[in-house]
C-alpha cells in the first residue's frame, strides 16, 4: 500500500509572535462562553479541543499508519478527527502528559491558523482502504517548515498564557526578577557537568508540573519571555 501525506502549501502566510500570540489569546477568551473562564493552570486542553473546537480525538499508530518513526500527530480537518500517537496516551503513559498536552495544543493551532489551506481535497480519495482519509496535516517531530514553528508558538501561548506564568513565577520566586544559567550552576542540586539547558529544565520543573507541560516546553516558553536568560550579561538591567 502507498502511504502519502499532506506536502507544504506555498501560500501559508507568514505570521509574527504577536499576531500568534493574540490568536491564542483570543481563542482562550472564547472558551469562557463554552469550558468556563480560565483564570489559573492547568490550562484544560482536553476540553478546549474536545468541548470548545468540537475537535474528536483519537489515539492512532502513527508509525504503522506512516511506516515513519516522527509522526506524532495528525489532524483530518474535514472530519475534525485530531490523532495522536498512542505513545503520548496519558493514561497508559503518564510521564507522557506534558508531551500530550502539547501535542493538543499544537493541532489545535494548526485548526486555527491554518485549516483553510490544509482542508482536505476530497477528489484524492482514501489514504487507507475505505476508511480513513488522507489527513490534512502530519506533524513530525524532524520537521523545521514555518507552519510547524508556528503551531508550537500557540501552542505554548495556549498551554503557559503570558497573564498565568508571569503570576505563577511571582507566586513562586517572589518577584519577577530574572534568572540566569549562571545563577544556577551555583546550586549543587543541579550539578556542575549539567549543559545550560538541563540546569534550566531542572530549575523550572516546578511549573512545567504546575503548568502540567514538559521541562524542555515550560524552559523554552521562560526563555522566550526573557524570565529565564543564558548570561547574565543578557540583561538589560541588573
Amino acid at each position: 500500500m502507498t502511504r502519502r501525506i499532506a506536502t507544504a502549501r506555498d501560500d501559508v502566510p507568514y505570521l509574527p509572535k504577536p499576531h500568534i500570540e493574540g490568536e491564542a489569546k483570543a481563542l482562550l477568551e472564547e472558551c469562557a462562553e463554552t469550558i468556563g473562564a480560565i483564570t489559573a493552570p492547568l490550562v484544560p486542553i482536553d476540553d478546549i479541543v474536545e468541548v470548545h473546537l468540537k475537535l474528536a480525538v483519537e489515539y492512532k499508530d502513527m508509525r504503522e499508519l506512516f511506516a515513519m518513526a516522527d509522526v506524532h500527530g495528525a489532524i483530518w480537518m474535514n472530519d475534525r478527527i485530531v490523532g495522536v500517537d498512542m505513545s503520548l496516551d496519558p493514561h497508559v503513559n503518564p510521564k507522557k502528559r506534558g508531551r500530550y498536552h502539547f501535542m493538543l495544543a499544537h493541532e489545535a493551532g494548526h485548526w486555527r491558523l491554518h485549516r483553510k489551506y490544509y482542508l482536505e481535497d476530497i477528489a484524492q480519495g482514501l489514504l487507507f482502504g475505505d476508511a480513513l482519509k488522507k489527513p490534512g496535516y502530519v506533524c513530525r517531530s524532524s520537521d523545521r517548515r514555518p507552519v510547524e514553528w508556528q503551531a508550537d508558538q500557540f501552542a505554548a501561548n495556549v498551554l503557559m498564557p503570558h497573564r498565568l506564568v508571569v503570576a505563577a513565577w511571582e507566586t513562586w520566586r517572589g518577584n519577577l526578577a530574572v534568572v540566569a544559567a549562571v545563577d544556577l550552576r551555583r546550586s549543587a542540586r543541579a550539578g556542575t557537568g549539567s549543559s545550560d539547558e538541563k540546569l534550566i529544565e531542572w530549575f523550572c520543573r516546578p511549573l512545567a508540573d504546575q503548568f502540567q507541560v514538559s521541562a524542555e516546553a515550560m524552559r523554552i516558553r521562560l526563555e522566550d519571555m526573557q524570565l529565564l536568560v543564558r548570561e547574565r550579561e543578557a540583561l538589560l538591567f541588573d
